[in-house]
């Protein structure tokens, strides 16, 4: 933690010394020379180098949280009396985990793991995966992806989830004395989540499978959560709603354009400032802004009429940085900066909300790849999503020509 806290600070003054630097450097007319800028692009890229640093340690110190962890369980109770905490109902039962993976690497399962998995089976014909799994994958999924961190997660056991929203508010009236009540009803409507299909099939060899050494569980929640969840966060951006969730950047029920630059190639501060304000100041309390990492790096240049610049590196573990004081995330699902792109998302992303239905399904094939030596596993969800208020979230779109 000492070290992380050392790069943390040593991050810090070196961003600052690189600001000092381009300030010290420009000539007359607010430019350095090609020399200086690249000394400054080297400065810049120790602050970016350092950061990396810091994640990587961060990283590794919750690994050695994670191993240090007990691996038993105390005793809580006389050693002849049966703990009754011991044994969960449903997909959260010690029996059901077992039973489970048992199916995973066996080819036959025997009658006592078919009726260990009853509760678990799916309209599709596979299993729906422990609950402590579905809790792992979730987590590597929020932890290699943005949206899923920031938006709002519903559970739903039926096909559709209707949410009630109110399209315009009454109001209310000064009246004369006697004079009837002013009347003015709030209008609701109603947006439908729905549930598409989200796929993806690894091939594992038989030996792997047998060799009990070799850990399934860990290899399938890396793999699949990293095929799912970049599925996921493109879909969350850029989908269109046909057989996938609408996007927050999707033209039709999608974020509304805040600012469009006055360039298709720059972006400047104003512009910036502009977007901030676009927003209705309930949503900016909890608004952060999402944008590609090459977009960040300009706006990173950009200062403010002091001479002070926009971009606030974060000297906190787990706090990203900010721009205007609002949290920055970036994502390589949002645009770069070119002609009519929608460059920079700025809203609350609460009102993103994702429906998950079922959770997530686990299926073997036997048959299908055994002239190859290879066993199939298939894993599958059911998940719509898109933006419930579309005023709560703003984008910034560069010029079309």
């Amino acid at each position: 933690m000492n070290q992380i806290l050392e790069l943390r600070d040593k991050r810090a003054k070196a961003w600052d010394a690189a600001k000092a630097f381009l300030d010290t450097h420009r000539d007359a007319n607010g430019t350095v020379s090609a020399e200086d800028a690249a000394t400054y692009d080297k400065m810049e890229a120790e602050v970016v180098h350092l950061g990396h640093e810091i994640d990587r340690l961060e990283r590794q110190a919750a690994i050695d949280r994670e191993m240090m962890m007990p691996v038993g369980t105390p005793l809580t109770s006389r050693p002849e009396t049966p703990n009754s905490d011991s044994e969960k109902s449903s997909r959260a039962s010690d029996s059901y985990r077992r039973a489970f993976w048992n199916a995973m690497r066996s080819k036959r399962i025997d009658p006592n793991v078919y009726n260990a998995l009853q509760i678990g089976t799916a309209s599709e014909g596979g299993y729906l995966v422990p609950d402590e799994y579905m809790h792992l994958l979730l987590d590597k999924l929020q932890d290699l992806h943005t949206i899923r961190g920031l938006a709002t997660i519903v559970h739903t056991d039926s096909g559709e989830r209707k949410i009630p929203v109110v399209a315009s508010h009454g109001t209310a009236a000064w009246t004369d004395e006697e004079a009837p009540f002013h009347e003015s009803d709030e209008a609701f409507t109603q947006i439908t989540l729905g549930a598409h299909k989200l796929t993806s099939l690894i091939k594992v060899s038989d030996e792997l499978l047998n060799d009990s050494v070799f850990d399934i569980p860990g290899y399938m929640a890396n793999e699949f959560a990293r095929r799912i969840g970049d599925a996921e966060e493109t879909a969350f951006f850029t989908g269109n709603g046909s057989h996938k969730p609408i996007g927050l950047l999707n033209a039709t029920d999608g974020a509304e354009t805040g600012v469009t630059a006055a360039s298709a190639s720059v972006i400047t501060m104003d512009e910036v400032i502009d977007l901030y304000h676009s927003l209705r100041e309930p949503y900016r309390k909890n608004a952060v802004f999402i944008m590609n990492d090459a977009t960040l790096k300009v706006l990173r240049k950009l200062k403010v009429g002091t001479g002070e610049y926009l971009w606030q590196p974060s000297v906190v573990g787990g706090t990203p940085d900010k721009l205007l004081n609002c949290p920055v995330y970036t994502s390589t699902d949002m645009p770069t900066i070119a002609a009519a792109a929608k460059t920079i998302l700025f809203g609350d992303l609460s009102y993103y909300w994702i429906a998950e239905r079922e959770g997530f399904v686990f299926q073997r094939l036997n048959e299908l790849y055994a002239t190859t030596g290879q066993v199939g596993f298939l894993c599958s969800e059911r998940i719509d999503a898109r933006l419930v208020l579309p005023e709560a979230v703003k984008v910034l779109a560069m010029k079309a020509t």
